[in-house]
């Protein structure tokens, strides 16, 4: 982390010079330290961090790509003349066990199109759904079980 924020300082200032390189590297070992005092981290925080990357990076991937399919979805719904919209208040527990990754199922279905977690208690989401056949997706998904993978630190499969 100290070389990120030495990378971020060099970048930052318009000169490179010895003057500037010894002030960037003083000040961030400094907030290195202030980081690791008040926040909690640590070279193994970081290590962990680095190791699940590959899956936060995959999952994003992922997640583009199911905005885009429910992108052209909920288009499709709204612009058919034959289709009359049935919205829905769907209820679901996916069984996450941390607060991170039940964050980070709410907010993806909410930036799915045609679907917006609600509430979020005891574990439990209620999405609105534009459409009932948008709620038959969300219990089981794929997004629920790469989710569960990320919690436990395995690679998407």
């Amino acid at each position: 982390m100290a070389l990120v924020l030495f990378g971020f300082w060099m970048l930052l200032n318009a000169r490179w010079t010895v003057e500037v390189a010894a002030v960037g590297a003083v000040l961030s070992a400094l907030e290195y330290l202030l980081l690791y005092k008040f926040f909690g981290y640590s070279p193994r925080k970081e290590w962990q961090f680095l190791r699940r990357l590959p899956g936060f990076l995959a999952y994003a991937a992922f997640l583009l790509g199911e905005i885009f399919r429910s992108g052209i979805r909920t288009a499709r719904l709204i612009w058919s003349p034959r289709k009359q919209v049935e919205p829905e208040l769907a209820e679901l527990d996916p069984g996450l066990r941390t607060d991170t990754g039940r964050m980070l199922l709410a907010n993806s279905i909410t930036m799915t199109p045609g679907t917006i977690t609600v509430d979020v208690q005891e574990g439990r989401f209620m999405v609105h759904c534009l459409d009932n056949s948008f709620a038959d997706g969300l219990k089981g998904s794929d997004m629920e079980r790469r989710i569960r993978l990320l919690e436990e630190g395995k690679r998407h499969g």
